[in-house]
């Protein structure tokens, strides 16, 4: 039997707290590594890509956007991951949000549906001396109340447009629906009656269409649909949209930077927005929901789920495949002869780089389109700051008014 002398013990004492800090030194090295890949500290920060013909137009507007070709920086402890971007709008969506005056419209619709909107008037003259407004319909479930919205009106209005804003049917808390029937990523319905009352109520007016994320979706279909919606249009910008849903459902399945959970937070977000419809989509007569379609939905942990057991049936389409097919912008927006800025992030987390193939290939074939692609920015973030605080306004919001000021003077000098 082997005994252990005092001298080993001694030795082997004074060991363990070199051993010790060993270990603390490779605990951090492993902690600062993770830190480093998932925030993207070792990304570089760039000029966005920018994709358009050579045209008289588009060497007009790089002229005129500096912010198309300068770098974006965004904050510097987090703002190269698209994950805390996308994370940090959609927790808090910005900073010191400006409260907004407005006039809220109710117009209804053929169905029994009532469509809501909020017109915010200019706060100064715009840079042409027109009268310009900009028509926006905001992303999934959202509307005019919404930070992300109120930021970027207040600044919209503070360059001189009156600004007139959906809010998704259905999406506004405290109020009821008037019909069984919400939004869905498609329908155009209740953007195109908001377009046609601000054409009717200022028929001086020009306009501007802006569409975030399925916001951008509707718009861009709105406008393909009927060749006549884009009388009196400008220009159209979308950002963070993803142009097929068909194709998005197969990417929203997969775990690539998180896809899937981005998936089941939206689901869970979607069905509560849903339930607390119940009464009236179950309640009335013409409704298509069942008890059993409100079984499935609750059971659902994808958007896919509850699109095929609530959403399709707003508007009787008889597959989860047909109804992407025909609420997808895909089909539509090549029919857009207006200006359109495409504007979408590489490190968006929910939308594959597959589906950027659809902007990239339409503006290398219309002289009308740009497609801009930032290498940060997330899914709506965009946001700019120093250090750690990001700055109120982000990279986005200015992009948007400094691109439509180049388009109104542009119509201007023509």
């Amino acid at each position: 039997m082997t005994t252990m002398e005092s001298s080993d013990v001694h030795t082997f004492g004074h060991e363990l707290p070199a051993m010790f800090d060993g270990v603390k030194l490779a605990a951090v090295a492993t902690v600062l590594y993770v830190l480093v890949r998932c925030l993207n500290l070792k990304s570089t920060t760039e000029p966005p890509e920018v994709v358009c013909q050579d045209t008289p137009l588009s060497r007009f507007l790089l002229k005129s956007c500096p912010m198309l070709s300068a770098e974006y920086i965004p904050p510097l402890l987090w703002g190269k991951s698209g994950h805390f971007q996308t994370a940090l709008y959609g927790k808090m969506g910005r900073i010191n949000t400006p409260t907004l005056s407005g006039v809220r419209k109710f117009l209804p619709m053929h169905d029994g549906a009532t469509a809501t909107f909020d017109i915010f008037e200019a706060l100064a003259a715009h840079s042409t001396g027109d009268d310009i407004t900009m028509v926006i319909c905001p992303g999934i479930g959202n509307h005019s109340e919404q930070n992300y919205i109120r930021t970027f009106v207040d600044y919209s209005q503070r360059q001189g447009y009156r600004c007139a804003v959906l809010n998704h049917l259905g999406a506004l808390p405290n109020l009821e629906l008037t019909s069984p029937r919400m939004f869905t990523c498609g329908c155009t319905w209740e953007f195109e009656a908001m377009v046609s009352f601000v054409k009717q109520a200022f028929p001086q007016t020009q306009l501007i269409i802006v569409g975030f994320s399925l916001g951008g979706n509707i718009v861009c279909k709105f406008l393909g649909e009927n060749r006549s919606n884009q009388e009196r249009v400008l220009c159209c910008v979308s950002v963070c949209q993803g142009y097929s849903a068909l194709r998005a459902q197969e990417t929203f399945l997969q775990w690539d930077q998180c896809r899937r959970l981005y998936n089941f937070l939206l689901a869970d977000k979607m069905k509560k927005l849903i339930l607390s419809h119940r009464d009236t989509l179950l309640g009335m007569s013409c409704s298509s929901i069942t008890e059993a379609d409100v079984s499935r939905l609750c059971a659902a942990t994808s958007l896919m789920q509850i699109d095929d057991s609530i959403m399709r049936k707003f508007h009787g389409y008889n597959s989860l495949g047909e109804y992407y097919e025909k609420e997808s912008c895909v089909h539509f927006i090549h029919k857009v002869t207006v200006p359109l800025l495409l504007l979408n992030s590489s490190d968006d987390p929910l939308i594959h780089q597959s589906l950027l193939d659809v902007p990239r290939t339409l503006a290398e074939k219309k002289p009308n389109v740009m497609f801009t692609l930032t290498q940060h920015g997330g899914h709506l973030g965009f946001f700019e700051g120093a250090m750690l605080f990001p700055q109120p306004l982000t990279w986005m919001d200015k992009a948007i008014v400094e691109y439509t000021d180049a388009i109104c003077h542009w119509e201007k000098k023509k």
